[in-house]
């Protein structure tokens, strides 16, 4: 699993050190937390939301949430589930506001079709697939695949059992797969 700048072990050492600084109340510490962290947050809202306004909207609130929550971090070690835990509580709670508000969902098929030749599976194709799945699947493919979480990190962030991660994931892959062979990007 790798970390924002490459190395595992020596990021994850960063991570808990800019942490710890941020404990101390060092704003620059929280600034480079921001930068090293910035594309995989940002990734994460883009994909679970499937909107650019949305997932910008959801990406302020995840950093703000993080601002006021650093300091209550006991296990520094922990920062990149605790991250995306964070990260999935703001999406329930836009989700829940959406739903609450009863706003019609956009059509499913405001999704381009795929040429139904192409047996290669391309990335844009898999966007187009994770687009059309319910936000539960969305996320945890999201956070196993793309933000290469482990099923423990997982579980941590999403506040449910591993047993759980595992067959939201098995259940999630069928229904991408069941998608992209509609839509013929896979055969």
């Amino acid at each position: 699993m790798m970390r924002p700048d490459g190395g595992e072990q020596s990021s994850a050492i960063a991570d808990e050190l800019l942490v710890v600084r941020c404990q101390l109340g060092e704003r620059d510490a929280f600034d480079a937390l921001v930068r090293r962290w910035a594309g995989p947050v940002s990734g994460y809202a883009r994909r679970v939301t499937g909107d650019a306004d949305t997932a910008a909207e959801l990406t302020q609130d995840i950093w703000l949430r993080v601002v006021r929550g650093i300091g209550r971090i006991e296990d520094t070690s922990r920062f990149r589930s605790w991250l995306f835990g964070i990260a999935h509580r703001a999406f329930a709670d836009q989700l829940r506001r959406k739903y609450r508000a009863a706003q019609p969902l956009p059509a499913e098929d405001d999704v381009a079709d795929a040429d139904a030749g192409e047996a290669e599976l391309d990335v844009a194709a898999v966007e187009r697939g994770l687009a059309q799945l319910a936000p539960v699947e969305r996320e945890i493919l999201t956070l196993f695949y793309l933000e290469e979480l482990a099923i423990d990190e997982v579980a941590t962030a999403l506040s449910i059992p591993t047993g759980t991660v595992k067959s939201r994931l098995h259940r999630a892959r069928k229904q991408l797969r069941r998608v992209l062979e509609l839509h013929g990007d896979v055969q």
